[in-house]
């Protein structure tokens, strides 16, 4: 580019363009415009490639070979307590919170094929579900269950007359109204912030396609999962000395504590590692198989 040297002198001098700008003409450049660039010589632009997850990635691989295998021990133990549906063990652990239980599970490792895959409208749609919606039917399912025993043993200390919503019936009917409150607090989240795709620039050089999300506001839909977590936890810290037979509530309680552990630690992760979109995903898939199988063997 030409441009007239400043000062009282009457000389042109020749000037570079920016890295990203290309000649217009000998006395203008002009801004190639994000998510282009110019090409060597200067006489236009290209577009830069969209970076996106690849299946073929090792930020991809790890992820879904914890979820398929998360997936196949998920059905394994469902075929397990199908073939002895009637059996007292099956019956005195809650079968309907089993089934709702290992139903949630599946549906976040099945989450994390939505999380890696390419940016599409359908595919943050099921994020969005997947990640709000999946958590609150296992940790619905989880308190359930802990409220229900410390009801028993807590009015089993004060009172023999048998206590009212520890049917099975009524912990499905409360375990579902608990997950419709996630369902709304995610529909509500469609209608304000409507799910779609979006080009992210970090830089000059970079486009990177994500899902139309803001950080804060995903942080709010996970609130309700977090007092879910929160309120789960303080039932099984009240009853972790029932007798030896009634252990499953202890099992709750270890998963409550290393899953509040987990959550800590994954806030700050996330959002600290905003700009690797690699990084990110693969922090959120493997917070989902951390969690899940540590749930799931608990």
């Amino acid at each position: 580019m030409i441009k007239k040297q400043q000062g009282d002198t009457c000389c042109w001098i020749c000037d570079n363009c920016e890295p990203y700008e290309y000649v217009l003409n000998e006395f203008t450049c002009r801004d190639c415009g994000p998510g282009y660039w110019p090409y060597p010589d200067k006489l236009s632009c290209f577009a830069l490639d969209v970076q996106y997850i690849r299946w073929q990635s090792l930020f991809a691989l790890i992820p879904l070979a914890i979820a398929i295998f998360g997936i196949i021990m998920t059905v394994v133990v469902i075929v397990l307590f199908a073939k002895n549906h009637d059996t007292p063990l099956v019956r005195a652990s809650g079968r309907e919170l089993s089934y709702t239980l290992l139903f949630g599970i599946l549906v976040c490792y099945c989450n994390t094929f939505a999380l890696i895959a390419k940016p599409t409208i359908v595919s943050c749609i099921s994020q969005r579900f997947g990640i709000g919606v999946g958590f609150s039917i296992i940790y619905s399912a989880l308190l359930t269950k802990t409220n229900r025993i410390s009801r028993i043993f807590h009015s089993a200390s004060k009172s023999a007359q048998r206590l009212r919503y520890i049917s099975p019936q009524s912990q499905v009917v409360i375990t579902v109204s608990l997950i419709a409150i996630q369902v709304l607090i995610t529909m509500i989240w469609m209608i304000v912030e409507p799910p779609g795709t979006r080009f992210y620039y970090p830089d000059r050089t970079e486009v990177i396609l994500k899902c139309k999300i803001q950080d804060m506001s995903f942080l709010f839909s996970q609130l309700y999962n977090m007092i879910l977590i929160t309120i789960c936890t303080i039932y099984a810290i009240k009853t972790r000395k029932i007798p030896e037979n009634f252990n499953e509530s202890k099992f709750i309680g270890l998963t409550m504590y290393t899953t509040c552990i987990i959550w800590l630690a994954f806030i700050p992760i996330y959002f600290g590692t905003g700009n690797s979109y690699e990084v990110s995903a693969y922090t959120f898939s493997n917070k989902f198989t951390v969690l899940l199988l540590q749930i799931l063997y608990s």
